[in-house]
């Protein structure tokens, strides 16, 4: 299959507006309240462990749905779709 057909590798990771592969991007604000979320439950206070694990869920429903919408290539639309998929299962399994 050719580099530009439907489909192949390069479909599936080229930005639509510039051409570039891409496949991360620096972090945004979801991305960076999740990490921060995060890392705060690894602190020894375990009082708000329950709502750190909110607040990193709600994070990255906001960053997959982000990505799900306005996604520069199929990969990363795809990729938002997982994450939301998977926080729409660990939530309903809470």
């Amino acid at each position: 299959m050719g580099r530009s057909e439907r489909g192949g590798t390069s479909w599936w990771l080229r930005d639509r507006s510039t051409g570039a592969i891409v496949i991360a991007q620096p972090p945004n604000a979801a991305i960076v309240v999740f990490l921060a979320a995060l890392a705060l439950r690894l602190s020894p206070y375990d009082r708000v462990d329950t709502e750190l694990r909110y607040v990193g869920s709600g994070a990255l429903i906001v960053w997959g749905l982000d990505e799900a919408v306005r996604g520069v290539n199929p990969f990363r639309r795809a990729l938002g779709g997982l994450v939301l998929l998977w926080q729409a299962a660990g939530l309903a399994l809470r």
